[in-house]
């Protein structure tokens, strides 16, 4: 069967199809020993032979699961598989039996948290895509007291430089004249975005980690380490994103 060069390297857990793009695009994929630079070529999925870098991309075996993982990402770790800088990578934090899992999404370096791992390159895809509007929770403490026209900001949505940011929903958890901790849900992945947002409100943010996403919590998971998700709760997450897909609810028109 001929499938997008992106959904076959997705599919064979190299990376997501957005990450595949960016490849093909810069040179990076060879298919039958020729170099692709062109988003949209299909080949037969089964058959055919995808070089990445000098790395040759095997299919699946036939009934081969995917794997899950959740990490509590300490700060210090970048989202990528490689870095020419010598920096410790958030692959290192689960164990090699897993295979080559990516990301699914970003957490910078000066942030921590809950990040997912896969080898499932449409699950990723969904998650990840903006009409998804997948929600993220974030522990945010900044350097100054977060007044009431802040949050109504925040829940109304906040003009970046690429945009208006969608409605978040906030909580304080602590307010005092020099510092403040609240819980903010944003449904969208803007880089950098929660820093972004509060660098617009005036504030410096002190630190930042991913409690929650979507129906996936910490819930005590040390730093630095991992846990197997649950099939069904990653059949909630493609439920949930399915669903406001269907209603693009966050999306800003």
């Amino acid at each position: 069967m001929l499938v997008r060069l992106q959904k076959i390297m997705a599919d064979r857990g190299y990376c997501s199809r957005r990450t595949a793009e960016d490849l093909i695009s810069s040179g990076k994929v060879k298919v039958d020993g020729i170099l692709v630079t062109e988003l949209g070529n299909k080949y037969e999925e089964d058959t055919c032979v995808i070089d990445v870098n000098g790395r040759t991309l095997k299919p699946k075996e036939s009934g081969a699961g995917f794997h899950y993982v959740l990490i509590n990402k300490p700060l210090g770790f970048i989202c990528t598989l490689s870095d020419t800088m010598g920096r410790k990578t958030v692959d290192l934090l689960v164990p090699r039996e897993y295979g080559r899992l990516f990301p699914v999404g970003r957490l910078d370096i000066n942030s921590s948290g809950a990040l997912i791992l896969t080898d499932d390159g449409d699950f990723a895809n969904l998650v990840m895509h903006p009409s998804s509007s997948f929600p993220k929770t974030y522990l945010v403490t900044i350097d100054g007291l977060l007044k009431a026209e802040h949050r109504r900001k925040l829940q109304n949505g906040i003009m970046l430089e690429d945009g208006m940011t969608a409605p978040a929903e906030v909580r304080v958890l602590l307010m005092t004249l020099d510092r403040s901790r609240f819980e903010i849900t944003i449904h969208e992945g803007k880089n950098r975005e929660v820093r972004r947002m509060v660098q617009a409100l005036g504030f410096n943010t002190i630190s930042l980690s991913r409690i929650a996403i979507g129906p996936i919590k910490l819930d005590g998971l040390p730093s630095g380490a991992y846990d197997d998700i649950p099939l069904d709760t990653i059949e909630k997450i493609k439920k949930i994103c399915l669903a406001n897909k269907a209603t693009n609810t966050y999306v800003k028109k």
